[in-house]
């Protein structure tokens, strides 16, 4: 698989979680503004919390990255007819990774990047939004190693391993 030229259409990838609130909400707000029109990045969940989580939303406006159309929404979004075709698909969450994903179309390249829930840690505000600030940190690490993989050199299988590889990154 080959990232194309800035002249060829991008690759859209999509990031999964359970409920599409924090994890895959800034992974997808990273690889858009990251991946600079190489890449297309989208989010859904399984049991979508239907709002945005407020500290993720503040991680975002701090860093500066376009929120305009995030929305917590549901994965079947992303399965139907006329949804767009992905070429990768992350799941950011262990919980999501065990479940029964839909069939996307085309068979997208898939990698399970875990990254632990930061909307479910319990403590101070400060502790919490530690753990939001850990969260975006370590996507933003996964992500840059994504986007800067030599694709046009790997071939499926040693793709499928450099994506496994990052999901193994902390």
């Amino acid at each position: 698989m080959s990232v194309p030229p800035q002249e060829q259409p991008a690759l859209n990838v999509l990031f999964l979680c359970t409920g599409n609130s924090a994890r895959s909400i800034m992974a997808e707000a990273i690889l858009n503004s990251l991946g600079k029109g190489r890449f297309n990045a989208y989010s859904a969940g399984s049991r979508p919390k239907g709002a945005v989580h407020p500290f993720a939303l503040e991680l975002l406006k701090e860093n500066r990255l376009p929120m305009g159309k995030l929305r917590s929404k549901s994965w079947a979004e992303y399965s139907q007819s006329g949804a767009p075709f992905m070429h990768f698909v992350f799941t950011v969450c262990d919980q999501a990774a065990a479940e029964s994903c839909p069939v996307w179309p085309g068979n997208p390249m898939t990698a399970h990047w875990g990254i632990r829930d930061p909307a479910a840690v319990e403590g101070s505000e400060k502790i919490r939004r530690r753990a939001f600030q850990t969260a975006y940190t370590e996507l933003r690490r996964r992500i840059s190693l994504f986007i800067n993989l030599p694709f046009d050199s790997l071939k499926d299988m040693a793709l499928k391993e450099k994506l496994d590889e990052i999901g193994r990154t902390s």
